[in-house]
Parts: structure tokens; C-alpha cells; sequence
């Protein structure tokens, strides 16, 4: 679909081992997940604290936080984090967007209501977690779409979001915004303007040269802690375009196929997405929360095992 998908067949045996041990070196890990408090599960990872996954009605939307590395590092910004308060929107990892139907559910001016959520085991030791989300309309209970998001995490911490959208309406419009779809907001050292680094698949690097692009993935990377850390974004050529990266120096990270217009300040057509009543929306991601960066981590193997997972 694009040019960076793919690869050279034949890589040197130096290469090959540096991807793919931190891929396979936890073959033998397993998922859990186990019920918390207040509308909360807990996952871990080899029986260490991996992520909660909160889900509460009372929530403007379900979110992953926090979110650690291998290492027990959290690279997320807190909840109540006061130093770094801006766009209180940004909780963990997430999905959303602004807009459909002209509600605005990235700014959580309209709600997101997890309406269930189960768990099952996986092969590999991965466990998939399966939501379904009912996004309303800000004045009424009314359903503007249902989300149906199977997470599967794997031990390496690996995870694909596949992602479907119906409606019970005629018609659901998806506009052209910048503001989606699946979000994460960095720890607050690990910003590109407190010295950390974001590199793309075709090797391009800093925000600057990243926002607005399409790539095969794209790797944020910095500092938690003396501890260096990354968060890489993954889309799946299958994917009904190629999606966008809204990724900033002060640490907002995304991923939407929603922007043809926003992402090229003007140079592209608006490209609304009109999904009829009756038809499905499946969009597929992939997150790699790594220790290291990009190539010590094995970023671009973590790539094809999300592409490979994600049928």
C-alpha cells in the first residue's frame, strides 16, 4: 500500500538476531487479568503489574493507565500529574475522535460508555481483552456508533487493537479532524522538548518531519527515571487508507485515517468517512511498549509480528 512496508528479503544475521530477540525472548510469558477496584482490570505480565484497564460509566471513556514497560516503568503521564496539565483529555491509551456526527468525543464533550468487557487466553500466553463502547450523543443517550475493540496483549507487550464501528443510525460521518484515533500521552520526561526522540519506519525523525505522515509505524522514545523507554504506533496496510500520526514534542502520540485535510494543512480534499447503518468500519493498530530504543528494542520486528497477529 505504501513504499515503507516493505523490506529488503534479505537482512545480515547480525540484524536479524538484534530484531528478533527481544520478540522472542518471552516465549514462555503468559498474560493475566484479574478484576480491581472501581470498574478496573488489572493486567499483568509473569505476575509484575503490566497495565489497568479502566472502564467506570462515570469515565468519559475506557482507558488504558498505566502502562508499564518489561523494566516496571510507567510511561505515561498520571492521572494527576499537575506539572503537566494540559489537554486533560489525554488519559493513557486510548480511542476516540472528534468528530461523528459532529459530536466531539476526543474532547470529551460527548462520552464514551463502556457497555462490557471480557477476557480470554490467547496462544503464545497473550490474553485478548474484548470491549464493546457505545459512543453517545453530549445532550442525549442517544448511540452515535458501537465500537467493538478486541485488544489481544501478547507477553512481549505487543498489542493490536482491531477495531469495528457500526451504527444504528442512516448514517454515521466521521470527519475530517486531526483529533484521533488511537492516543497516547507520553510520561512527561520522555517529551521530545525535554530531549526525547521520535524516528519513523522510513527513518524520518522528530515530530516536525513525522506529523501528518503515513508510515508503517513510528517510535517515540525517551528518558523515565534514567531509564530509557519508547511507545511505538503501528498501522496495518489493510487498514481502508493509510493513517496519519498527530505526534507532538510535548507529548501527544496518535494514530487516525481521519485527516486527508487536517494532516496537509489544505493540500489534500476533505475525505469524511460516511458509514452506512447495515456496514462495518474495521481499522487495525498495533502498540509496542519497549525498554531501549527503536533498535535495541527490535521495533521493526515488533512490526511484523503485529501485522502477522492482526488478520
Amino acid at each position: 500500500m505504501y513504499k515503507h512496508f516493505f523490506r529488503p528479503f534479505f537482512m545480515t544475521l547480525s540484524v536479524i538476531l538484534t530484531f528478533a530477540t527481544p520478540i522472542c525472548a518471552q516465549a514462555d510469558s503468559s498474560v493475566e487479568v484479574k478484576r480491581g477496584a472501581a470498574d478496573t482490570l488489572e493486567i499483568h505480565i509473569d505476575g509484575k503489574p503490566f497495565a489497568t484497564w479502566n472502564y467506570s460509566k462515570s469515565l468519559p471513556k475506557p482507558f488504558l493507565l498505566p502502562v508499564r514497560t518489561a523494566s516496571g516503568t510507567i510511561i505515561n503521564r498520571a492521572l494527576d500529574d499537575k506539572s503537566d496539565a494540559d489537554h486533560v483529555h489525554h488519559k493513557g491509551l486510548w480511542v476516540s475522535i472528534d468528530e461523528i456526527n459532529e459530536q466531539k468525543h476526543w474532547a470529551e464533550k460527548s462520552p464514551i460508555v463502556n457497555v462490557s468487557v471480557s477476557h480470554r487466553p490467547a496462544p503464545g500466553g497473550a490474553m485478548i481483552l474484548d470491549t464493546v463502547n457505545e459512543w453517545r450523543h453530549s445532550d442525549n443517550p442517544s448511540v452515535v456508533v458501537t465500537e467493538k475493540t478486541q485488544i489481544t496483549i501478547f507477553p512481549n507487550r505487543v498489542l493490536v487493537y482491531d477495531i469495528q464501528f457500526t451504527t444504528g443510525l442512516d448514517e454515521a460521518v466521521f470527519g475530517d479532524t486531526k483529533e484521533g484515533l488511537l492516543g497516547f500521552r507520553v510520561a512527561p520526561s520522555m517529551k521530545e522538548k525535554n530531549g526525547g526522540h521520535v524516528v519513523s519506519s522510513d527513518g524520518s525523525k522528530g515530530t516536525k518531519d513525522c506529523w501528518g505522515k503515513a508510515f508503517a509505524w513510528v517510535d517515540y522514545v525517551g528518558t523515565v527515571d534514567g531509564k530509557t523507554v519508547g511507545v511505538t504506533l503501528m498501522d496495518h496496510p489493510e487498514n481502508f487508507r493509510p493513517s496519519r500520526y498527530h505526534v507532538r514534542d510535548y507529548g501527544l502520540f496518535s494514530i487516525s485515517p481521519f485527516g486527508e485535510k487536517a494532516y496537509t494543512n489544505g493540500a489534500e480534499e476533505e475525505k469524511p468517512f460516511h458509514l452506512k447503518k447495515g456496514d462495518t468500519l474495521r481499522l487495525r493498530y498495533g502498540v509496542y511498549l519497549h525498554d531501549g530504543d527503536t533498535e535495541t528494542a527490535g521495533v521493526a520486528a515488533a512490526f511484523d509480528q503485529f501485522v502477522k497477529a492482526a488478520q
